[in-house]
């Protein structure tokens, strides 16, 4: 990182003698212009997945949903309700699962102040199951929730045993 600050403070450094030439007061007002962006790039990235505009707050009844034990090739959907306890419009930017079997579904309309909505979360068991002489197969996935917010991430989980189906009797 720093040799590539280097590169780019001896490339900016050089386009202000060229640009510049004669004028000393033109490069001492363009110098923190053509500077500030290499100072700024590591920041830029986690900013953009942060939702901006006013801030509101997010309630949720639960966040973790247990359910129980299951044949591995179910698929079981839980909906998780919330409420915007802020004053201002709650606006869901996205939510994703933690693996693909995970899926969740939200409102992408605005929730304004005071009202509820529910964020329905679908987990698929296909290929998640160990045996019951194996004991089973303890299964807990995340779903990440970004919204405007502070902080902008809350978590939801969805979690239990998954069994594969008893082998037939020969």
């Amino acid at each position: 990182m720093k040799f590539l600050n280097s590169i780019l403070f001896v490339a900016a450094l050089a386009l202000l003698t060229v640009a510049c030439k004669d004028n000393a007061t033109n490069a001492a007002q363009t110098a923190p212009a053509a500077v500030t962006p290499t100072t700024q790039a590591p920041a830029a990235t986690p900013a953009a997945t942060v939702p901006v505009g006013p801030l509101t707050t997010i309630s949720y009844p639960e966040t973790e949903f247990d359910f129980g034990e299951i044949e591995e090739g179910e698929k079981i959907t839980h909906e998780y309700s919330f409420k915007n306890t802020g004053s201002e419009p709650l606006v869901i930017s996205k939510a994703v699962g933690s693996c693909g079997c995970t899926v969740p579904d939200w409102p992408r309309e605005p929730v304004a102040p005071g009202e509820t909505g529910t964020i329905k979360v679908q987990y698929d068991s296909r290929g998640k199951g160990k045996t019951r002489a194996e004991g089973g197969k303890a299964e807990n996935k995340r779903v990440t929730i970004t919204a405007n917010t502070d902080p902008a991430n809350t978590y939801l989980s969805i979690k239990g045993k998954v069994y594969k189906p008893d082998a037939p009797a020969s």
